[in-house]
């Protein structure tokens, strides 16, 4: 058995495998996939009997958290042929890939998980709930130019974004115009597109869209009071007399929608934990004074005393130190950082203990929520 990091001539091999473990992706798809994506991600592999047997790829991003940007990788593609299941190969692919991850201080990697209890073990935890509702199109006729979007758009795209809705997160991939010529090519390959509102000229509303076995809306993005015109673009991408499913919607549907429900969808997993430390930013007029001990079983880099001090210029200082005022496991950091659990729940966790002044200081910390990731390649 060899693990090793292929290098970029060589991840095309790994499509077969793809192939056999994801039999739902369309070859339109993994044609998109393996000439954008893979050409610019990491793959790890593991060989066995002269061939590959199982993989994990890792695609780039830059995520915004709480102001900072940072390199990211997000996980996909976590597969195991079948013969060669049970052997924990799954297991040694996510430790060296997340060992290499921390090497180079990324704060964070994320993932969609098949199922939650395949990554929880090794310290993952969901942070993200994807709002999703089903409608109908709605067919109006008001003076809106729809077109979908070329890669020539990107860049509007990606102001669009930043003007209005940025504002609105505090976690979320960055998007500029490269971001979002990717994604209208990952669109078409799904048989659908970015759709573009406009206005006289003026973009006022967005949407993504794809054709499988029924259409799927994702993200909508439209000013305040444009509602209808983009009830009226479903109607004219899908038909108004079909029933479409909208996915993240971070604008206000919900009168339009017969079905309403929020679906775990996101697992974040810390990695660099002093860089993510670095990055908190506390409420306003306060200052921080406290220390905590963190648990990583794994990353065990991270199983320090940490210490958060605020200094003369109100900036916050982390330090290691011997004097601890309580212990947090990973886990337990990661749901109180990104908004999952409050301190009373985290509290109750088996290994998790808090002081009531550590609850205190930890209490003047800024989460890391809203979120807004719906990246799935």
């Amino acid at each position: 058995m060899k693990v090793r990091k292929l290098e970029l001539f060589e991840h095309p091999k790994t499509r077969p495998l793809w192939e056999v473990v994801f039999p739902e992706d369309t070859k339109q798809f993994l044609d998109y996939y393996y000439f954008i994506k893979a050409r610019e991600n990491e793959i790890y592999v593991i060989e066995e009997d002269d061939a590959i047997r199982s993989m994990i790829q890792l695609n780039p991003y830059t995520i915004t958290l709480g102001g900072h940007s940072f390199p990211a990788r997000y996980i996909i593609a976590v597969a195991t042929q079948e013969e060669y299941r049970g052997r924990g190969y799954m297991r040694r692919l996510l430790q060296r890939t997340m060992q290499e991850m921390y090497d180079e201080k990324m704060p964070i990697t994320f993932l969609m998980p098949a199922a939650e209890a395949i990554y929880a073990p090794h310290d993952f935890r969901f942070v993200y709930e994807q709002l999703q509702m089903t409608l109908c199109g709605k067919e109006s006729h008001l003076p809106i130019e729809e077109v979908d979007a070329t890669l020539f758009d990107a860049e509007e795209i990606a102001q669009f974004f930043h003007s209005h809705f940025a504002q609105q997160f505090q976690v979320y991939a960055q998007r500029d115009a490269a971001y979002y010529q990717t994604r209208i090519l990952e669109q078409q390959s799904e048989n659908g597109g970015i759709r573009l509102l406009r206005e006289k000229g003026k973009l006022v509303g967005m949407f993504f869209y794809a054709k499988g076995e029924a259409y799927e809306i994702l993200e909508p993005l439209f000013l305040p009071a444009y509602e209808n015109a983009f009830l009226q673009a479903v109607a004219h991408v899908v038909g108004d007399k079909e029933t479409v499913r909208v996915l993240a919607s971070p604008t206000t549907l919900e009168c339009f929608a017969q079905e309403i429900q929020k679906k775990p969808l996101i697992m974040f997993r810390i990695l660099h934990l002093e860089t993510l430390l670095k990055s908190i930013r506390l409420k306003e007029n306060v200052t921080i004074s406290c220390s905590f001990g963190v648990l990583d079983p794994i990353l065990t880099q991270n199983s320090r005393i940490w210490r958060l001090e605020t200094d003369e210029d109100g900036n916050v200082i982390v330090s290691e130190t011997e004097d601890s005022q309580g212990v947090l496991t990973i886990g337990a950091l990661t749901d109180f950082l990104f908004g999952v659990r409050t301190l009373e729940e985290i509290k109750m966790e088996q290994d998790v203990l808090l002081t009531e002044e550590l609850e205190s200081q930890l209490r003047k910390i800024e989460k890391f929520a809203p979120i807004f990731l719906n990246e799935v390649v």
